[in-house]
């Protein structure tokens, strides 16, 4: 990620400073909590939700309940090792949950939870998934935009873009050769990492700007930076206003080689990242209590420093993308990422993606060319890198209010 000029360089450096940290961020500054219980849920979140599905608040509050309720059942089955492959919530709001075979459909209906037993399930859909990926890690399809288990539709489903190298077609032959098991969609767009370079960014390095993500601590107790990982390839120091407050200490993005796009920075003593994510004028803030992993269909927002405050919903998780270098580098495959209906643009990587309360992942992509009209529900979509993966991957433990 050294090619090019600086100021040429688009998707290198990343975006929302102020996605995840309140104004005093690097200051060790932040507003505390009050003394009144907090609300059920940030007026923040509801506020956008709200918004973006066009209903009131009380609705939209409502929505949260029925979603916290059905994602509490759903746990229970799965530590009473009812076996489930999955669940996903459908376009009406209910959870369906994926049962592998009758019996366990039986005690997932008895909880109140829709249930169904799929075709191909989980299982058999995560292994064609890595029978692809592996074949895209020897040679990047830049005809296939993205590849991912939808467990609502019960496929592969993989997103072609017009594209037709030779690995693109020989992509595409061995996703066919798995019947109905593979979704082949067509008029899909390119896809790159998404950053800009301009002046002025919170969090600077050799003349780039990134993203500030979410802090965590490491097993010692030592506090870092988790963030996109081609936000810090090369390991650079990190700047806000000026100031070094963290040094990037490993990433596992590399361009043109197989790569997960999630990497962290140790914080310099004497600074710390903030616990409330900014809503850009939009919402107020929305604190950071958790990072539960939220099931496919669920609300969901982001802030980024140049879409601001943008709503939609999760799609699918365990997702590959091709993304395409626009300055002429070699095409990169991610894998683990997730997909969102969530409208982004170039600046926005390392931006956060939460639902509820619960921080969910970083921006990692998009469409090239994807322009979002400035509202919360702005039409789009993105692909995130889930946060909870990052968080076992380095043996890290978020930072909560």
């Amino acid at each position: 990620m050294k090619h090019g000029k600086k100021n040429a360089r688009r998707y290198i450096v990343a975006a929302s400073v102020g996605a995840l940290l309140s104004a005093g961020v690097v200051t060790g500054a932040y507003a505390g909590t009050t003394e009144s219980a907090p609300p059920r849920y940030e007026p923040a979140m509801v506020q956008a939700l709200a918004t973006t599905l066009g209903v009131s608040e009380q609705d939209a509050v409502e929505r949260l309940d029925r979603e916290a309720q059905q994602q509490e059942r759903f746990a229970k089955l799965r530590t009473g090792k009812v076996a489930t492959l999955g669940a996903f919530f459908a376009g009406d709001g209910k959870l369906v949950v994926n049962a592998a075979d009758a019996e366990a459909a039986k005690a997932v209906k008895a909880a109140g939870l829709a249930a169904r037993v799929p075709e191909h399930g989980e299982g058999e859909l995560n292994r064609i998934k890595a029978q692809l990926d592996a074949k895209a890690l020897k040679s990047a399809p830049a005809g296939v935009s993205a590849w991912s288990v939808d467990l609502a539709s019960d496929t592969v489903t993989v997103e072609v873009n017009g594209a037709s190298d030779a690995a693109t077609r020989t992509f595409i032959e061995a996703a066919k050769s798995n019947g109905d098991a593979v979704r082949i969609v067509q008029g899909q767009e390119k896809l790159e990492t998404q950053a800009v370079v301009p002046p002025g960014s919170r969090m600077t390095f050799n003349g780039y700007l990134c993203s500030v993500g979410y802090g965590a601590k490491d097993r010692s107790g030592k506090q870092v930076l988790v963030t996109a990982g081609h936000c810090v390839d090369g390991l650079p120091e990190l700047a806000y206003n000026g100031t070094r407050f963290a040094k990037a200490t490993h990433t596992r993005f590399a361009l043109g080689t197989r790569s997960v796009d999630m990497g962290i920075a140790a914080v310099d003593p004497g600074h710390s990242i903030g616990l409330d994510i900014t809503t850009y004028g939009k919402a107020g803030t929305v604190a950071v209590r958790g990072s539960q992993r939220a099931p496919q269909g669920s609300a969901l927002c982001k802030s980024g420093q140049t879409t601001g405050w943008t709503c939609g919903k999760v799609g699918s998780y365990n997702v590959s993308v091709t993304y395409t270098d626009e300055n002429g580098g070699p095409d990169t495959v991610v894998t683990g990422l997730a997909s969102s209906s969530v409208c982004t643009q170039g600046g926005d990587s390392g931006g956060a993606y939460v639902s509820g309360d619960q921080a969910q992942g970083m921006t990692s992509g998009g469409p090239i060319g994807q322009q979002c009209n400035g509202q919360v529900n702005s039409p789009g979509s993105s692909y995130f890198q889930p946060l909870d993966d990052a968080l076992a991957y380095y043996g890290l433990t978020l930072n909560t209010k």
